[in-house]
């Protein structure tokens, strides 16, 4: 009988534990910089001072015509490594690199009171409202929630794949990795095993398929709390060797999980993303999920890291601080280790009552309505107890009534031997808005500033702040988001943004 485990159940929690299928990364565009206050280059590979930041490019979705292109399509996403990335920037006193935001991670990072699901894995709800930067437009908000199931249910099997090279020396690298760790493992039950494979320029096993008794947990505890930050870094061989031991000690019908803690910084044997995108889709198929932890900033690929999480039926978190690591490993440890739904999508189909319309976000995870519609389309893995959101911003035709738009979420039941399933919801011309709808638009708002996005219209951090403060009862509930509204109001102070 596992353990009962200690920790808070959030009806929607903010950590990502979704894959998505849109594997394809462009490169360049890469954001540079060092110290507390870094400046930014676009189109470069040089560095500052040493430190490298290298970000995917996203190039924003546009306005789409409804009479040329009626329906959008996408892998959800509930990655929040972005969140943490702007916020450990303004916390430094940073210039936001503007392909550090990628606007859903934030939207994504919060809770959202949406409606539970009653049947099934996942329920989908809408909202229409108005839209803050553009008095032109409106807002067609989609929340998703998925069915709360806890880890004890059954047995885990977790590989924890640790960067030990010479770019995690630092207690904001090893040192927030091994407290990261031993946080989590506070939190498994007896049942459960647990490994360790560290890497740098080779790779071995220090902890071999050890139960989670509280004997079991001091001797992983002890590998960890050994492990040294030193040479160069082959990732791939270390993924290598983290999925042939899940493989070892793999639970039929359990949770099988690799859980890789790293900058990214990968330069030895396979480093390019393309190299690692076609490594990781192929150790995806082994039945062992993904998740991936990034930390540091200096010599940080978030490009390489995103890859991984997107390309390997994995997610995608960042520790800037021991906060962040609660929240990972405590506040949402279901979510992070637990997959309920498999292979999601989302498809939004428009009326005639909506002239144009522009997803917010999710830029890399497009789908098209083939592969929307194919059962066998490798989409997104949600976690249990999750919600995910999608904001669009639509121009309604003169005179519009009546329905706007239905969305639609596609995905595999994981408790229901992956049956596949479906549930829409329908957003009126009379549908009714929120507070969570109207804090996603303020998050929204506050990407589209600090990305210097070309649709940001009327967008002010003072309207955004002004909203939050009438916001404040709803937003004085919840730490994380009181939290954002201290990073609205230090946007403000910099006087850096627009």
């Amino acid at each position: 009988m596992k353990k009962k485990i200690a920790f808070i159940a959030a009806a929607c929690i903010a950590v990502a534990c979704l894959s998505v299928t849109a594997c394809a990364r462009a490169g360049g565009d890469y954001g540079y910089g060092s110290g507390s206050g870094f400046i930014y280059e676009y189109g470069t590979t040089g560095s500052v001072d040493g430190n490298n930041y290298q970000y995917g490019s996203v190039t924003e979705t546009p306005f789409v015509n409804v009479n040329e292109e009626g329906a959008s399509y996408f892998s959800l996403d509930r990655n929040t490594a972005g969140y943490s990335y702007v916020r450990s920037q303004l916390n430094h006193g940073s210039q936001i690199a503007p392909s550090s935001v990628r606007v859903e991670e934030l939207i994504n990072y919060f809770d959202y009171s949406y409606p539970q699901p009653e049947d099934g894995a996942v329920v989908v709800s809408t909202y229409l409202s108005d839209c803050p930067w553009n008095a032109e437009n409106k807002l067609v908000t989609v929340g998703v929630t998925t069915r709360y199931e806890s880890i004890e249910a059954e047995n885990g099997n977790y590989v924890f794949l640790v960067d030990v090279s010479g770019s995690m020396s630092g207690d904001d690298r090893i040192g927030l990795a091994k407290y990261g760790f031993n946080t989590l493992v506070d939190n498994l039950g007896g049942g459960d095993v647990v490994s360790i494979v560290k890497y740098a320029s080779g790779m071995s096993v220090v902890a071999d398929g050890i139960e989670c008794t509280d004997e079991g947990k001091q001797k992983v505890k002890n590998a960890m709390s050994g492990l040294k930050a030193y040479g160069s870094t082959n990732g791939a061989g270390g993924l290598e060797l983290a999925y042939q031991t899940a493989q070892k000690h793999f639970i039929t019908g359990g949770n099988n999980r690799v859980i890789i803690i790293s900058d990214g910084d990968f330069n030895v044997g396979k480093s390019g993303v393309d190299e690692m995108k076609e490594f990781i889709q192929e150790k995806a198929k082994s039945g062992t999920y993904l998740s991936v932890i990034g930390v540091g900033m200096g010599n940080t690929r978030d490009d390489m890291l995103e890859t991984l999480a997107t390309c390997g039926n994995g997610n995608y978190a960042y520790l800037d601080n021991k906060t962040e690591a609660q929240k990972v490993f405590t506040h949402d440890l279901n979510g992070t280790l637990k997959t309920v739904a498999k292979d999601a999508k989302a498809g939004v189909t428009f009326t005639e009552n909506v002239v144009k319309y522009r997803l917010i976000g999710y830029d890399t995870k497009h789908l098209s309505e083939e592969d929307f519609k194919d059962d066998d389309t490798d989409a997104g893995e949600i976690g249990s107890g999750l919600c995910a959101t999608a904001v669009y911003e639509i121009t309604l035709a003169d005179g519009a009534d009546g329905d706007i738009a239905t969305a639609e979420i596609r995905y595999k039941d994981v408790l229901n031997d992956e049956s596949n399933c479906s549930v829409t919801s329908t957003v009126t011309t009379a549908s009714a808005t929120s507070n969570d709808a109207a804090f996603a638009a303020c998050v929204a708002e506050f990407g589209l500033i600090l990305r210097a996005s070309e649709f940001k219209a009327d967008a002010s951090l003072n309207a955004v702040l002004e909203r939050l403060e009438a916001l404040s009862e709803y937003t004085s509930a919840d730490v994380y988001k009181t939290e954002f509204v201290t990073l609205v109001q230090k946007a403000i102070q910099s006087e850096k943004y627009e």
